[in-house]
C-alpha cells in the first residue's frame, strides 16, 4: 500500500510482542542525517514502548545508506541480536545514481536475511524529495523508524517461536535430521 494512504505510525499496540528479552542492533547512515535521525529516534522510542532495554539497543552509524549492508553484516558477526535495523534516506536526483544504490541496498538487506538467519529490517526511505523524506520521518506519514522497529519484535518474536517449535519437536521426537517416521527421499523411488 502507498505511503500518502496510510500513517507508518498507526498500528495496534496489542499485536505487537514484548520486546523485553530481545536484543536489537540499529544501523544508521549518515547521510542525510536530518532524516535518519530521526528515523532513529522513532525506532528506538518505539523499542522502549514494547519492553527493549536501553542495555538491548545497540546504535552505530555508517558513512551512506550503500554501507547498511556491510555495516550490518558486521554487526551481526560480532554482536549477539536477535534483529538487526538499516535506516537510511536516498533522496532521487539528476542521475540514475538512486536507483542503482536503492536497488544495491535492497538486494544486500535481502540477501543478509536469507544468508544469515536473523531478521534485517529495510528500514530505507526512498524519495523523489527531502519534503517526502521529512513526511515519512516523523511528518504527516508517521515515522518508518516506528515501521521498522515493529517489524523488528515481530520477525525477532517470530524467529523465537519457531526455534522454540524446534526444540519441542526435539524433545518429543528427537533431531529431526535423525526423525525416523518418513522415508528418506532417495528411499520412495521405485
Amino acid at each position: 500500500m502507498a505511503t500518502y494512504l496510510q500513517n507508518l505510525s498507526v498500528y495496534d499496540p496489542d499485536r505487537v510482542p514484548s520486546a523485553k528479552d530481545l536484543r536489537f542492533g540499529i544501523l544508521v547512515s549518515e547521510w542525510n542525517t536530518d532524516v535518519t535521525g530521526k528515523l532513529y529516534r522513532g525506532a528506538v522510542e518505539t523499542l522502549r514502548k514494547h519492553g527493549a532495554t536501553v542495555d538491548n539497543i545497540v546504535m552505530r552509524q555508517v558513512p551512506g545508506s550503500f554501507e547498511l549492508t556491510l555495516g550490518a553484516k558486521m554487526m551481526a558477526e560480532r554482536l549477539e541480536f536477535d534483529a538487526i535495523i538499516c535506516l537510511g534516506c536516498v533522496i532521487r536526483g539528476e542521475t540514475p545514481h538512486f536507483d542503482y544504490i536503492c536497488q544495491a541496498i535492497a538486494k544486500g538487506i535481502t540477501d543478509l536475511n536469507v544468508l544469515l538467519g536473523i531478521p534485517f529490517v529495510f528500514g530505507v526511505l526512498t524519495t523523489d524529495t527531502l519534503e517526502q523524506a521529512l513526511d515519512r520521518a516523523g511528518g504527516k506519514h508517521g515515522n518508518k523508524g516506528d515501521e521498522a522497529a515493529i517489524t523488528a519484535i515481530k520477525m525477532a518474536a517470530l524467529q523465537q517461536e519457531i526455534d522454540i517449535s524446534e526444540e519441542l519437536f526435539a524433545s518429543e521426537f528427537g533431531d529431526f535430521d535423525e526423525f525416523n517416521g518418513f522415508d528418506e527421499p532417495e528411499n520412495l523411488v521405485n
